[in-house]
């Protein structure tokens, strides 16, 4: 495994770079995972710290994590800030897709990620940001309690394979709404339920899992699905 922190310039009015962290496995790689931050912590939260370089070690991938602006202003200032609009997150994310196609320009293409970031990389496959699939952590389906306000409106416009990882304590995706809205999807869908977790993975201790348990559950549904795309063929970065 090698991990390297690197600066990706943004065209953004208020932060010209943002950070980044590649984790990648040390043998041959088959893809690229740009995986997006979720909207209340950076790219290093408890969660993405753990399931990047497992999911790179894992699936044999090369995983790019990145900091939207305002998750990067919130790191250099200790201040929480909220998500900016949709074009300027769109803007950081288009950059981060930009560095990784440029890094590892012969390897398929993930995108994805966390919450908002999975939620803003499927707006930007229905606008046609080309993704050879997309592996997404806890699409949020509905704000918390809130369940008639469904962010499906763009699944029709998404040709992306798709990989949904959801827990079934998700208070942000009720899971029955979620099946119901899959055949939506232009492309081909798969879901993968996680049993006992909440939105951020997390399982209670009653449950009788571990969350190492539930990380590898992650990581094996991710190598599993992205192999039955590529065909385990792997290619020299």
């Amino acid at each position: 495994m090698s991990r390297e922190a690197i600066s990706i310039e943004v065209p953004h009015q208020g932060a010209g770079h943002v950070s980044a962290i590649v984790d990648a496995p040390g043998g041959p790689l088959r893809a690229v995972y740009v995986l997006a931050h979720g909207s209340g912590a950076p790219m290093t939260s408890e969660l993405l710290e753990t399931l990047g370089p497992l999911i790179a070690e894992r699936a044999g991938i090369a995983v790019v994590r990145f900091n939207y602006a305002y998750a990067e202003r919130m790191v250099r200032t200790g201040k929480r800030l909220p998500p900016e609009r949709r074009p300027a997150l769109e803007a950081v994310h288009g950059a981060a897709l930009e560095f990784a196609r440029n890094r590892f320009p012969k390897l398929p293409l993930f995108g994805g990620g966390k919450s908002l970031g999975g939620r803003i990389s499927t707006l930007m496959a229905a606008d046609g940001t080309p993704f050879d699939g997309l592996v997404l952590l806890g699409y949020p389906l509905h704000p918390a309690g809130k369940l008639d306000r469904l962010r499906v409106e763009h699944f029709p416009s998404i040709e992306t394979p798709a990989l949904f990882l959801q827990g079934t304590r998700d208070a942000l995706a009720d899971l029955d709404l979620l099946e119901r809205s899959l055949p939506d999807w232009t492309g081909p869908t798969e879901l993968h339920v996680v049993e006992g977790a909440d939105h951020s993975f997390a399982v209670l201790r009653r449950s009788g899992r571990t969350p190492h348990e539930v990380h590898d559950e992650i990581a094996n549904a991710v190598d599993r699905w992205v192999g039955s795309l590529l065909g385990d063929v792997t290619t020299t970065r």
